[in-house]
């Protein structure tokens, strides 16, 4: 035992070799290298958010808007449909007034690139849609939007609200099979 704690105190005072300046400079010059990369990378990452910082700013703020937006269009409809104004000779004055403001504020989102998602007619895409009820619709494919529940709006590249869609299925053939087994059913009975 003691000849090994021997070997470990030579080791220990062994001098160590000193780096020479070439290893040095090879050393501080890789570290710099680094540093400059690793800020280049921060510089990109500082432009892509402020960038996107000046892109999406408003986003949260269109989102909120589109409420206003359904709520004049619900407006529209509600004096339309209504029976005790349908006779005042007013009325088409008032929504007249109204669609200014649902066109001025359409034309405030088409600036600044908020537009609605068409998706009537067209293939199901969750990215894009909600579906809110499925319908049984035998004519077109099945997962095609049928039916635009709320509008659904994007911001540039961005999705603000998902459209809420009523969806096709296809009629089961067992609810097909079952109602002609009942009217059997029923045959049988009023023959007895």
């Amino acid at each position: 035992m003691i000849k090994s704690e021997k070997k470990e105190q030579e080791k220990n005072t062994e001098p160590k070799k000193e780096e020479s300046v070439e290893e040095k400079l090879k050393t501080i010059q890789e570290k710099l290298l680094r540093t400059m990369a690793e800020m280049e990378n921060q510089r990109r990452r500082f432009e892509k958010e402020k960038q996107e910082a000046f892109d999406f700013g408003g986003f949260n703020f269109a989102r909120e808007s589109l409420s206003l937006l359904d709520n004049i269009e619900r407006a529209i409809i509600s004096f339309k449909n209504d029976e005790n104004l349908k006779n005042n000779k007013d009325l088409n004055k008032i929504v007249d007034g109204i669609e200014v403001v649902k066109k001025d504020l359409v034309s405030i989102f088409k600036k600044n690139q908020i537009e609605s998602i068409e998706c009537v007619n067209k293939k199901f895409d969750p990215n894009f849609h909600q579906a809110m009820l499925e319908v049984e619709d035998n004519t077109k494919d099945t997962g095609t939007v049928v039916q635009e529940i709320q509008k659904g709006y994007m911001m540039k590249s961005r999705l603000l609200r998902p459209s809420l869609v009523g969806v096709t299925k296809k009629r089961e053939e067992k609810d097909e099979k079952a109602t002609k087994d009942e009217r059997k059913t029923q045959k049988k009975e009023e023959k007895k």
